[in-house]
């Protein structure tokens, strides 16, 4: 896509684009979930997502539904899987310099990345893994992910002069809650006694991490601008 894209404006276009259809289908989605199980039977759908979207798709556009809901639940998430492990592998062969022009160095790399994938699909499957708790932790990471990439454009736009807020605010606010969740939930912090969902102690620690967040922001930027 990137060879097709002539010029930033047009990346803007694109990908912004993106994102407003995305909320716009999420919103269909909510609304049609609403509207057949009610404000509170949605969340106590048994089977789970998969179950939920079959059901929607069957009960409002029949076969037709079906064969979506089939594409929706299976097709489409294995495209996605198949870029999150592209991703993974290049993102581990961009760390340790790996050359990813020869196959066999491909193929030596995907080995294993695809391996874990198994091993994790497999332990589901069996119930030695929980799935939901291994999706919690990709969801806590993808925000921290979103963090990060906010902070580091907050500063590229500081190196360029450019108003900086418009990133930093929302890095400070992505702080704040990535820090609450991994002090409070089950799977991270919350594994200790005592701070298990525990807001008394997790909303000060990650409204006190984006305050110390942005400070150091903040002063690196005042060093980047005398600089």
């Amino acid at each position: 896509m990137a060879r097709c894209l002539k010029s930033e404006r047009q990346g803007h276009f694109v990908f912004y684009g993106a994102m407003v259809a995305e909320g716009i289908i999420a919103l269909i989605w909510a609304a049609a979930g609403v509207t057949l199980y009610g404000e509170a039977g949605l969340v106590s759908v048994g089977g789970g997502n998969s179950t939920s979207v079959y059901t929607i798709c069957q009960d409002t556009m029949g076969g037709i539904g079906i064969v979506l809901a089939m594409l929706g639940v299976i097709a489409c998430p294995i495209t996605s899987g198949d870029t999150a492990f592209r991703s993974a592998r290049l993102t581990i062969a961009d760390w340790f310099q790996i050359d990813m022009d020869d196959w066999k160095k491909r193929l030596a790399l995907c080995i294993p990345v695809l391996g874990v994938g198994a091993i994790l699909g497999c332990g589901n499957t069996l119930g030695f893994i929980d799935y939901s708790i291994i999706w919690r932790y990709f969801s806590w990471t993808n925000q921290t992910l979103a963090m990060i990439v906010l902070w580091a454009g907050s500063m590229y736009l500081v190196q360029n002069k450019k108003n900086y807020w418009i990133t930093a605010v929302p890095a400070t606010f992505m702080s704040a809650v990535s820090a609450t969740y991994f002090c409070m939930a089950p799977e991270c912090l919350g594994l200790i006694k005592g701070l298990t969902n525990n807001t008394a102690v997790a909303y000060p620690v990650g409204i006190i991490t984006a305050v110390v967040f942005l400070c150091i922001f903040l002063r690196s930027a005042k060093k980047a601008v005398a600089a």
